[in-house]
Formats: C-alpha cells, sequence, structure tokens
C-alpha cells in the first residue's frame, strides 16, 4: 500500500471525507459545491450520530473548457473523536474492511476544513495509517492471486504539499516502520512447519542481527552440556534438532539488570505419544506463538531504539511421535535439578519454558521475566478469543501490564493462582508431574508447574492459546495470525522502563 501526501484531486482516486465532528462539511473543492450542500442537508437529519460510514454516488464537472461531467463516488467518515490511539487504529481498520468493499483501489483522504485543530488532525492521520497498515497485512507468500481478492494500492493525503508535509511523512514512516515487529510475528505464525522448524525460526530473524539485537544460539550439542534435558525430552521423536535462541538489545548504557521475555516455540506440536486428534491438527503450526512474539516484540524496541535493556530467550523443538520420542512415563530431570514425571507428551509447552526459564534467571539475573505460550486449551475455554490469561506471583506486575492492555486493547485476564493448585503437581516418584491428572483448572495448574522454575523473581505468564490466531479476524488484523502481544509488551515497555 503506497502512501503519498499531495494536494491534488484525481478523478480516479475515491474521495474519502472525515469529519471528527458533526459540524457541516467543508471540503475545500475536493467535492464539487452542490454535492456538499446536499450531503450537509443530509447531515442534519443525522447529527446526533456519533459514527457513519456511508458511500455516496455524484456527478462532478472536470474543471476544463468544455466542462465534462461524469458520475463518481465518495465516502463520507464520521467518528466520535477520542485521544484513545488503539480506539482510533481500530475503527480506521474497519474503515479499510469496508472500502475493499466498495473496490475503490486508490483512496484520497481530505479532512473538512471545519476541523481546525492541525496539530489533532496530524494525530488523526497517524493513526489512519497506522489502522490501514495494521488491518491491511496479508499473508499470502504461497498464494496464487486470485480474482476474488481486492487490495487497496495507494492512499494519497490531501491538504499538504510536499514542503508542508515532510516532517508529517517521515514521523509517520517511522511509525509504520516500528509496525514490522509485529508482522514479523504475523509472518512467523504463518509459515506452514515444513517451511518453519527450529533451525529456520532461527534463521528467519536474521533481521533483528541489523537492526542491533545480539543473538546467540545454542544447539544440541550445547544444550545437552548445559543440562536442558526437559526442552531435549520433548525434541527427541523429531528428525528436527532443537535450539534455543537468546537475543539481547542493550538500549541504557552501563549496567542495569535487564528485562526478560521468553516465549515457547514448538514449531509444530502434534502432541509426540500422547497424539492430539488429527481434526484441527493444522493449526499446531502456530505452537510457537509465543516465541514469535519475543522475536517481534525484540524487533520492535530495536526499531524504535527502545531505551531499556531487555533479554528474549525461546526454547524451539518440534513435537513428534517416533521410535525415539519421550514415552508417557518417562522422568526427566530438568536444568533446575528438579526432576518430572512426563504423564502427557502433549503438555510439552511447560517442560520447554521449565529450562528457559531457568536458564534465564540464573544467567542474567533480570528485573522480572515475562513468558508467553500457547499452553493450554483450557484458556480458550476459559476466555475465548478475546482475553489472553494473565498469572504472576507479583502484583505490581500484573498492574502494569494490565495498563498496558488498556491502552493497546490487547485484553488481558487475571487468573487466580495459590498452594492448594500447586501441590496438584505434586508426584510419588518425582518432584513433580507435568499434569494433574484431573480435568478441572487446566491452564492454572501449567501456571503453577512454571512458577517453580522462576524462584523469588518477578514473574508474569500469559497463556495465548486463544488469541495467537483469529479465523474471524480482529479489530487489528485480518483472518490468521494476530501478533497478538507485541503491541502489548512494547506499551508495557514504554510506560514502566524507560
Amino acid at each position: 500500500m503506497k502512501i503519498n501526501f499531495e494536494n491534488l484531486s484525481d478523478k480516479d482516486y475515491h474521495l474519502v471525507i472525515i469529519s471528527p465532528d458533526n459540524k457541516k462539511v467543508n471540503s475545500n473543492n475536493h467535492l464539487d459545491k452542490n454535492s456538499e450542500s446536499i450531503l450537509n442537508s443530509y447531515l442534519e437529519k443525522k447529527n446526533n450520530e456519533k459514527e457513519i460510514i456511508e458511500t455516496f454516488l455524484y456527478k462532478n464537472i472536470l474543471k476544463q473548457p468544455k466542462k465534462n461531467e461524469f458520475v463518481s463516488k465518495f465516502t463520507y467518515v464520521r467518528f466520535e473523536h477520542t485521544k484513545d490511539e488503539s480506539v482510533q487504529h481500530s475503527f480506521f481498520g474497519r474503515l479499510l474492511s469496508y472500502l475493499e468493499g466498495k473496490r475503490a483501489k486508490k483512496i484520497m483522504v481530505c479532512f473538512s476544513l471545519n476541523f481546525k485543530d492541525n496539530s489533532e488532525k496530524e494525530k488523526i492521520i497517524e493513526n489512519l495509517l497506522v489502522g490501514f497498515k495494521l488491518k491491511d497485512y496479508r499473508f499470502e507468500k504461497y498464494k496464487n492471486v486470485s480474482k476474488k481478492d481486492f487490495k487497496i494500492d495507494e492512499i494519497r493525503i490531501l491538504g499538504y504539499d510536499r514542503k508542508h508535509s515532510l516532517d508529517l511523512e517521515r514521523k509517520i514512516k517511522y511509525k509504520i516502520r516500528c509496525l514490522d515487529g509485529i508482522f514479523l510475528t504475523r509472518n512467523l505464525v504463518s509459515e506452514p512447519a515444513n517451511i518453519l522448524y527450529p533451525q529456520k525460526f532461527v534463521e528467519f530473524c536474521k533481521d533483528l542481527k541489523k537492526v542491533g539485537v545480539e543473538i546467540q544460539i545454542f544447539d544440541e550439542r550445547k544444550l545437552k552440556t548445559l543440562g536442558m534435558n526437559a526442552l531435549l525430552g520433548v525434541a527427541q521423536g523429531s528428525v528436527r534438532p532443537a535450539r534455543v535462541m537468546i537475543m539481547k538489545w542493550n538500549g541504557i548504557k552501563g549496567k542495569s539488570q535487564p528485562l526478560a521475555f521468553i516465549g515457547k516455540g514448538v514449531t509444530f506440536d502434534t502432541g509426540g505419544i500422547s497424539i492430539k486428534p488429527s481434526s484441527g491438527m493444522e493449526d499446531m503450526k502456530w505452537d510457537m506463538g509465543g516465541a514469535g512474539v519475543v522475536a517481534g516484540l525484540m524487533y520492535t524496541l530495536a526499531l524504535r531504539k527502545a531505551k531499556a535493556n531487555v533479554i528474549g530467550a525461546v526454547g524451539l523443538v518440534e513435537n513428534m511421535p517416533d521410535g525415539n520420542a519421550q514415552r508417557p512415563g518417562d522422568i526427566v530431570e530438568s536444568l533446575s535439578g528438579q526432576t518430572i514425571e512426563v504423564l502427557n507428551t502433549d503438555a510439552e509447552g511447560r517442560l520447554v519454558l521449565a529450562d528457559v526459564l531457568w536458564y534465564v534467571n540464573q544467567k542474567f539475573k533480570p528485573k522480572l521475566m515475562i513468558d508467553l505460550a500457547t499452553l493450554t486449551g483450557a484458556i480458550i475455554v476459559a476466555l475465548g478469543e478475546r482475553y489472553a490469561g494473565l498469572f504472576s506471583n507479583d502484583d505490581i506486575l500484573v498492574k502494569k501490564i494490565l495498563d498496558a492492555s488498556k491502552t493497546t486493547k490487547e485484553l488481558v485476564w487475571q487468573m487466580p493462582m495459590d498452594d492448594e493448585f500447586d501441590k496438584l503437581l505434586n508426584c510419588p516418584v518425582a518432584d513433580m508431574k507435568n499434569i494433574t491428572g484431573t480435568r478441572g483448572a487446566g491452564s492454572i495448574t501449567a501456571a503453577q508447574f512454571l512458577k517453580r522454575f522462576v524462584g523469588k523473581t518477578s514473574w508474569a505468564h500469559l497463556d495465548i492459546a486463544g488469541v495467537t490466531w483469529s479465523k474471524k479476524g480482529t479489530s487489528f488484523s485480518r483472518p490468521g495470525g494476530t501478533g497478538f502481544g507485541v503491541r502489548l509488551l512494547d506499551e508495557f515497555v514504554r510506560k514502566n522502563y524507560e
């Protein structure tokens, strides 16, 4: 989608008139006076409506000696003005979908001249273009062009000539560039598992090095040397060897405790020997969603030169049934020294995270740790596809995450944790078991399992199983990968640690 600033009407473009209030429209001659007068008469009857998106046919006269007439369309847009950027992003995402439905190939956007606040106008333009870009993302790498597909190719912002638009254009292009972290996450979760496996995940993240992120890769030999046996146990049934990737962004000079973000990266999850039902198993290509968010977050922080020191760590495995696969009843010794009886090989994400959480905590002594994982189907039963589950040992950290959620509209809901839930993990033959064997509280006991590997460090766990992928699409994305978590945690860092 091409964006330009040019104060020139063109009959080949679909005119969009933006009104952040219910005053009369003054299009600065981009719409002829007769059509403008009819529109204002119509809008007088809709003065109380806070939101309007309507398209009208009208006759226009070319500014030529013979004054040729042509019939064209324009769209009038009124929205309730708010300083909440996420609300604006959502609204303009819906507007993009609406304009696609009208098959508007090229769009020119003008503001009613009656809206006089230029700084607010520029902020709305920024939010409009960010909302459009977030919603416009498509994963079509493997798709042949379809006649049913329709894309908006160009957006022209009217009311600015080249001289006066340079600063605004530069600012907006920077904002849009910073969306690449979200798009990296969406790309990663959208890739099929025959293309994206642990080693390839690492290669897909090579752009992080270009923006200053240090990357360290642990191969199988290194993981064995370290003693990450819980993670390696999950991977042992696959011909694709495991990897752990450590990412470092140093945005502050000198020594300071880093923030740490840890992601589950199961690039495909069959369930292992405890194999999943075949129906819907194709969705398990995005069981590495937590790792995708961490990679996307690190890219975002580096792109905007965040003034914080941050560690990102992802455990990357493929969970397959094989003659060498982990069996139910196996006991593994984790990196922490704690032993785990594996009663169900489909409860594998917690085993991967256990070793990575322990390593990050011991190696980097972080100020806090937040892990993200498509960990349990139970969280979808509890919260549907609208909220991520939030579990934590620190109420202050919870409040900060909830505040960031309120700002970005990437919604989270705090879930309970306590010692009674933790006791359900106790095991007669090992220090713990990886499932409780009971039907209830599956997401909570999974979080209690992870809590055993974080010590006294401030920690939160986000179960994003319901929000990583959307078959219907969201306010900020089409059907497919949502990128949920990147905006949330970027705002969390910005608001609290910069």
